[in-house]
């Protein structure tokens, strides 16, 4: 099955598809969202209850190899978000397969 990306303006499209908002609230409403995520996720780890959990990584710094030319380079240190869903979540997907 091919992989399918979802872009912000599809999830602007269907909350406004579905709730009759229109476009530019349904657009607010999304960056609203996504902007109150980051500034939590940033604070520390963020838990959504019946939806996951953010974390943040700290990645150290290593050596990376192409793997084309075998040439190596620095990959600098850098922070990252893992996402854990919940249980309910990991229930309700596997109910539905």
């Amino acid at each position: 099955m091919p992989k399918k990306n979802i872009k912000k303006k599809d999830i602007i499209k269907a909350l406004s598809n579905k709730t009759g908002f229109s476009s530019n609230l349904s657009k607010q409403i999304i960056n609203d969202l996504v902007e109150i995520l980051i500034k939590n996720i940033k604070n520390n780890n963020f838990i959504l209850k019946n939806i996951g959990s953010f974390k943040i990584l700290n990645k150290k710094e290593r050596i990376g190899r192409n793997p084309k030319t075998k040439e190596q380079f620095l990959i600098s240190s850098r922070r990252s978000i893992s996402f854990t869903p919940s249980k309910k979540i990991t229930e309700d997907m596997d109910n539905k397969l």
